[in-house]
Order: C-alpha cells, then structure tokens, then sequence
C-alpha cells in the first residue's frame, strides 16, 4: 500500500516511539526480519572463511575484492561484528577482529575523507564489544587524518582529492555526514572538542547549503577552495545537480539524526526530518527507493536496495529522536519490503544478503548488484529492530 507524509502521520505521528499504545505496531513481520537475520548469518559463517580481504561489489553474484578496502573496507568487518551482536558466535569475533586489523595502514590515510566508514564499524564498534584499547587508540588516530582534510574557510571537510592538489578542492558530498561520527566519538574519549568542533561546523555547512526548500538534496556541492565561497550544487551519482539521488538522501537523513543525538542541536533534528519526510512522499508504492527520486523514468526506473537499507535505519533513529512514532512505522515497511523482494535467497551461488543495490546508474556502473554496504546496513535496521539494545551497545546508540 502506499502512502503519504499526511496519512502516514495522521495514523501514528503522534504516538511515542517506546509508548504502549504503539507497542503492538512496532513489528509489522517480526518473523519475517528474524529469518532474514537468520539467513544473513548463514550467508556469513559460508563466505567468511574464505575472504581475506575486502568485499568491493558483486560480479555475476560473486565478490570482487578491494585489498586496501576502498572506501568500503570498514563493512565487512562491521558485518561480522553485527554477526556476533545477534550470535554471540565466537568465531565471528575472530573473523571480525582478522579483518578490522587488516585496515591498519589506512588509520594514516588523508587521501580521503571516508575514514569514518572505514574505523566506526570495524574499529570504534571492537573498542565498544571487547574494551580493548587498541581499537580505540587506532580510531583516534584515523580521525586524526580526516580532521586534516578540514577547510577553515568554507568549513567543510573536503570530499575527493590528495591534499596539496587542485583536483576536487572545494567539493563536499551528502555521504560525508556519515564521517563525522568518527570525530565525535573521539572527542568523548579524548576530551579534545576540535574533533567534534570540526563536525560540528560541517554539518552545519551541509545543512545550509545542500537541502533544497522541499527537502530533497544533490549528492555535491562545490566551494571555492580558498575562499570558501559557495559555487553551487553538482553531482556525480545522482541523474543531474537538480535531482535527489536517494542514497545520498538516506546518508543525510541518518547523518543529520546521528548529529542530533550527539550535540542535542534543534536545527540537525529539523533537517534530518525535512530529508525524511521528502524521502517519504517521493517513495514508490513497493517501498524499494528508486536510484534517483527525480531520475526521468522514476518511479519506474532501476532500484537501490542499499538506500532502502540506510533510510530505514535512519527513519527508526528518527522516530526516537522525535518521538514520532510514524518514521518507525515507514521504517518498518521498508524492511519489509527488502526482506520480501531484495533478499539473495533464491540464488544459489550469491555471495552477498541483499540483491538489488546500485552504485551509478548514471555512469551505468553497479547496476542492481550487491554492496558490502547494503549487507551491513540491512543487518543494522534488522537489529535496531530486534536486539536495539545490544546493537547500541555495539554502535554507540
């Protein structure tokens, strides 16, 4: 069934998210999101055996492989740590910790800004299970290397390129929010407010450039380099600087939530669900996000399962920020939905959980294949739903 932001919230936005009257809604398929959990496990314990190195994108069902992990490495071990939240499964503790290790060398990587989903699911997410400092000592060292890709004149931390060179100086993109909470984790630990600071001042620059009057969002904004002047909004997985690429929307919709948690800041609390709620009246009728919310051919165009996934983990977060109990219950459905449709389980030879992700449908690459990624955050929404206890032990909820 489809729905609006008006119909969703007329029958339940005003119900507290942890209030009785709510509580018999709160699984819509409790069944249904233990077997996928169930089943993701099973995925795991059959391919982590043989993976020593870092699951990039599926090829024809199999994973093709990233040795210094991409941009993608912290997910593997992230989803074998969430294995062992939901299993107590000894060895994929061991599995998770031979596998975080392996991103060591990239603790003193500036080439990137997304040393923050390379260290919070695999490094932060140890520290938080075992309490061995190590695992946090690494993070702050990390964080240490992104806060160098910090820009004092536009305030943002700076996207793509080498630091010292011209290429991409200026460029900030939506997912970037998903970094920060990296530096807010280390400034708790350290005592030292320049981590959170510099997150701070980037959110807010992301706040007030990149949503548009209607909620949507470009995946890139450009800003002179030097002055940290505005140029304007662009794109680079998204159809168009126009349009609202819906991976991009879920990373703010969850990034700027996340940012609420930390700071308690009324306006990260309004955008995530100013993000949410465009998110939500432009979603298609099967709850499966569509690549691009204003591709020409949407809503009928190739889908990405990963942005259901993020969205639905962000919408829960969401819900219990703002006590409105509706997002829980968008969340839901799109749990479902992935569950039901997007799921490898009629596939003998899939390597990955979730079918139907896609990377860069403009740049016709990744197409409805699998992301390490979309597995990770699928098991996160399962567990927010599940064992939300346990899971914000492990991730710091």
């Amino acid at each position: 069934m489809s729905f609006n932001r008006r119909t969703l919230f007329t029958a339940a936005g005003a119900t507290a998210v942890a209030g009785a009257a709510g509580a018999g809604q709160a699984e819509a398929s409790p069944r249904q999101f233990r077997q996928a959990l169930d089943y993701a496990l099973r995925k795991l314990r059959s391919t982590a055996p043989n993976i020593k190195s870092f699951p990039q994108e599926t090829k024809f069902e199999k994973w093709t492989f990233a040795d210094d992990g991409g941009w993608v490495g912290g997910f593997w071990p992230g989803q074998l740590w969430l294995a062992y939240v939901d299993s107590h499964d000894e060895q994929f503790k061991t599995w998770a910790i031979e596998s975080a290790l392996r991103l060591a060398p990239r603790r003193t990587d500036t080439s990137t800004h997304d040393i923050g989903f390379l260290f919070y699911p695999s490094w932060v997410t140890a520290y938080r299970l075992t309490g061995d400092k190590s695992w946090r000592d690494g993070a702050i060292e990390a964080a240490g290397s992104l806060i160098q890709r910090y820009n004092p004149a536009g305030r943002f931390i700076r996207a793509w390129g080498k630091l010292g060179t011209p290429d991409n100086a200026g460029r900030v993109i939506i997912d970037c929010m998903m970094n920060l909470d990296l530096l807010t984790f280390v400034s708790q630990e350290t005592g030292d407010r320049k981590y959170l600071d510099i997150a701070v001042a980037h959110a807010e620059t992301t706040r007030k450039f990149f949503p548009r009057p209607d909620g949507s969002t470009p995946h890139v904004y450009d800003f002179d380099p030097v002055s940290g002047a505005p140029i304007g909004p662009n794109t680079n997985q998204g159809y168009s600087p126009t349009s609202c690429w819906s991976r991009g929307q879920a990373w703010g919709i969850y990034g700027f939530t996340t940012m609420y948690r930390r700071t308690r800041r009324q306006e990260f609390l309004d955008t995530a669900r100013k993000l949410a709620d465009y998110a939500l009246d432009v979603l298609t009728p099967d709850h499966v996000p569509v690549w691009d919310y204003r591709s020409p051919l949407a809503p009928n165009d190739i889908k990405d399962s990963s942005a259901g996934a993020i969205m639905a983990c962000g919408l829960i977060d969401l819900a219990r920020a703002t006590g409105r109990y509706g997002y829980h219950v968008a969340a839901l459905r799109i749990l479902d939905a992935l569950c039901d449709t997007c799921l490898t389980t009629r596939s003998e030879r899939a390597d990955a959980i979730l079918a139907r992700a896609t990377r860069n449908r403009r740049n016709e690459t990744g197409i409805e294949v699998s992301f390490p990624y979309g597995d990770y955050y699928l098991m996160e929404a399962l567990l927010r739903v599940l064992k939300p206890r346990e899971l914000g032990a492990a991730i710091g909820l």
